[in-house]
């Protein structure tokens, strides 16, 4: 053993020398360096830092940067979160979403294009006026569909989902309340 290196070591190292840190590693640790200054020294940690990913040798567990433009990544060249100004599509980062996939920017990912869906329309209303079905001649009629899939940003609209058209009936007297209900 070299006279700076120490058994006797802090936070995790299995070896260390009092200039540089840690030197290597307890077992199942990462070894990871960090700057200070102009310094570089060797600590021992449980996982790896944002911005870094972990390999696992025989020797030594090591900690390696993340691509520039990645946050955090499962390897070199698989990201899982890019930094600002980027958007993640399959494990890369990218300034622009590729062709038919667009730019989510609340989660920072390319993501498929969703266009609006709705039901088939309803059956027509009882022609109606004022909210009733009797007492005039000449009223309106109303069918509606449901929205059964919102569209995403760049998604086709939905188009309306209510339609009203004016209908004649056949006029009726309303039947005063309370009397003939049986």
């Amino acid at each position: 053993v070299h006279p700076n290196v120490s058994q006797g070591c802090q936070g995790g190292c299995a070896t260390c020398s009092d200039y540089n840190g840690c030197l290597s590693c307890k077992p199942r640790l990462f070894f990871v360096l960090e700057r200070i200054g102009m310094k570089q020294i060797g600590v021992c940690l449980s996982s790896c830092p944002s911005g870094y990913y972990g390999t696992r040798y025989p020797d030594i567990n090591k900690c390696a940067k993340c691509k520039a433009d990645c946050d955090t990544c499962f390897t070199r060249n698989f990201c899982t979160k890019c930094k600002s100004g980027f958007y993640l599509y399959s494990g890369k980062c990218l300034e622009k979403c590729p062709d038919g996939l667009e730019a989510n920017n609340h989660t920072m990912e390319c993501t498929s294009i969703v266009h609006c869906e709705t039901s088939e329309w309803s059956p027509w209303s009882p022609c109606m006026k004022k909210g009733k079905t009797c007492g005039f001649k000449r009223g309106n009629e109303v069918r509606v569909k449901e929205i059964i899939q919102h569209p995403s940003a760049r998604g086709n609209p939905c188009p309306a989902t209510t339609e009203s058209r004016k209908c004649i009936v056949q006029r009726k007297r309303c039947q005063k309340e309370g009397k003939g209900t049986k």
